[in-house]
């Protein structure tokens, strides 16, 4: 897959969403558009459900990376937002971590077929 979690971090407070975040790359070489794609996320054991969809999404140009928060833009509340200089970034405004734990896995998936996937342990 050319679209890879190069780096997942979890919020040590669930409260504080924007704590928890995530690097996508282009591996590929071609550019990538995630308008679209289905964020799915499964706990351990357990059968994954659809979050959301990306829209209206990014691209992302061969090598290209984009730093991905879980929480929303200016919500002091939802903690304070990681700087990664030279990277854009994409809310996915999520009310809650998608990260639960050990052996959650998250996937990106178009028409069911995962474009990205990690499982973090």
């Amino acid at each position: 897959m050319p679209l890879v979690f190069e780096e997942i971090h979890a919020t040590p407070d669930r409260k504080k969403v924007n704590e928890e975040w995530f690097v996508l790359a282009n591996n590929g070489s071609s550019p990538i558009s995630s308008a679209g794609l289905n964020v799915v996320v499964a706990r351990k054991g357990k059968r994954g459900s659809v979050l959301g969809q990306i829209d209206p999404g990014f691209v992302l140009a061969p090598g290209e990376k984009i730093l991905v928060l879980s929480g929303s833009p200016g919500k002091k509340s939802q903690g304070t937002v990681p700087e990664k200089p030279g990277l854009k970034t994409y809310y996915l405004f999520s009310h809650e971590p998608l990260l639960g734990g050990d052996g959650t896995t998250i996937r990106w998936t178009l028409n069911q077929l995962d474009v990205a996937r990690v499982v973090y342990s």
